[in-house]
């Protein structure tokens, strides 16, 4: 680490002195902390990143011509089933001999949801309240049962909140897993800048940072040693989830089936959009080259254009969902080669002794998004999935992907199991079903598994727990 006087100097030397202005009459404690992020700050970053900004470049790719992408669509025909079920089979194999791991991207706090902690730790169970931690972990800990094997779970957190997230877990007896089966590393962050290209102090002892994207990632699992933890488990694959999802399918065998059956690097999973404007990112080709256009990137004309149909042309929505070779991993994250994306945001900062949140946008932060990487794939699939199976966000305090449209869905689901086993269950005009259902992964991962373990008494009139 640099002294604070060589430091001091060479923040001058960049323009950036008035980050020392005050230096001596900061606690020990805060000139410690703040030193520690200076000695992080890479001088040649922020110029390079400060006049993308002011060149217009907010990193997405705009323009070019879009056509959709391939998609393998949620099958209908004998023939589409038969794939299906080819696909599962190499799927299968790949978990029996642990070439799988499952990945959670988990650096973001609950503070949208009115939680004050890490996300992951928000509760979601309909009638348990089972975090999100715990719904995911038990998911990977009854396939990993079901295939007789081990999946490790590789766990990213953020600055934030990795000690409340490794808390949470020690509080827990790391939810049912082997404590050497679990790893927990931290995603980088960057400095964020003003409208002039300044650092901005966060508080008394820190610059004003934040974590580098869910495109961090790939980074950070080389640099962590996950990447190298998995080589020498065997790990070929990597099941990449977002924490805020529990309808994720974990570490999914027909997904991983089509993936290992073209040697692919990096696939995706998609959905059918709801409507024009719906708010995920659209996978297709632009100028040739396999890319996710953001919902805000996409034009006017394309976003609503259909087909002779009147399906809609761009309709597959990304959803966050891949599954990722270890090769490839430690090919692109060894290198730093995702485009930095731009966004104007409302930072707070440190006004003489006080922290002033903004009304307005007063400054910028950089990150990086995981699917440009697809752009770089020789080889990926695109596999369709059925919403009610497989998206309930929780990402807002109310309404729309929100815990309880989320607590909703998942009732939804566990109902249709049910329904699939020859039982009825009460719905409302809308589809929704009137009671609450909550049936652990531990108990069944889907409807078949479920449909020899309903007891014959059971009660579909009243809120249904099987755990």
């Amino acid at each position: 680490m640099s002294t604070r006087e060589d430091l001091q100097n060479l923040f001058e030397e960049n323009g950036q002195g008035h980050v020392f202005a005050d230096f001596d009459s900061l606690s020990a404690a805060e000139q410690e902390t703040l030193l520690a992020d200076c000695n992080a700050v890479d001088f040649s970053w922020i110029a390079t990143r400060f006049e993308q900004y002011k060149s217009g470049d907010t990193g997405a790719t705009i323009g070019g011509e879009l056509v959709p992408a391939p998609v393998i669509t949620l099958p209908q025909t004998d023939a589409e089933k038969k794939k299906e079920a080819d696909a599962l089979a190499v799927g299968e194999e790949a978990l029996r001999k642990g070439q799988l791991a499952a990945f959670l991207v988990a650096g973001g706090q609950g503070s949208r949801l009115g939680f004050e902690g890490p996300k992951g730790c928000y509760e979601v169970g309909p009638l348990t309240g089972k975090t999100l931690f715990q719904w995911h972990g038990e998911q990977i800990l009854a396939r990993a049962k079901k295939y007789n094997t081990t999946i490790p779970w590789y766990i990213m957190t953020s600055r934030t909140n990795h000690a409340d997230t490794v808390k949470y877990f020690e509080d827990n007896n790391y939810l049912g897993f082997n404590k050497k089966d679990i790893m927990f590393f931290q995603q980088a962050v960057v400095p964020s800048i003003d409208f002039e290209g300044k650092l901005i102090r966060a508080s008394r002892g820190t610059l004003a940072v934040n974590p580098d994207g869910h495109g961090g990632s790939l980074t950070a699992l080389v640099k962590s040693g996950a990447i190298a933890d998995m080589k020498k488990r065997g790990v070929t694959t990597i099941s990449y989830f977002q924490v805020d999802n529990p309808l994720t399918t974990i570490c999914d065998p027909v997904f991983a089936g089509y993936h290992l059956q073209v040697g692919a690097e990096m696939s995706s999973k998609i959905l059918n959009k709801a409507y024009p404007e719906e708010k995920v990112g659209h996978i297709c080709y632009q100028d040739g080259t396999l890319t996710v256009i953001e919902y805000s990137d996409l034009d006017e004309k394309n976003m609503h254009a259909r087909d002779e149909n009147g399906k809609l042309v761009f309709w597959a929505g990304s959803i966050a969902i891949h599954m990722i070779s270890v090769d490839f991993v430690e090919q692109v994250g060894g290198n730093a080669r995702l485009p930095w994306h731009v966004a104007k945001k409302k930072i707070p900062f440190l006004n003489g002794s006080e922290i002033v949140k903004p009304a307005d946008n007063n400054g910028i932060k950089f990150e990086t998004f995981v699917f440009d990487a697809l752009p770089m794939t020789k080889s990926s699939i695109t596999m369709e999935v059925a919403r009610e199976e497989e998206f309930a966000p929780v990402k807002n305090a109310t309404g729309v992907d929100s815990a309880e449209s989320c607590r909703q869905l998942l009732s939804n689901r566990f109902a249709a199991w049910l329904e699939t086993a020859g039982k009825t269950v009460a719905k409302d005009a809308d589809g929704n079903v009137k009671v609450m259902i909550e049936i652990s992964p531990l108990v069944a991962l889907d409807a078949d598994e479920l449909a020899g373990k309903i007891p014959a008494s059971l009660d579909t009139g009243k809120d249904i727990l099987l755990s």
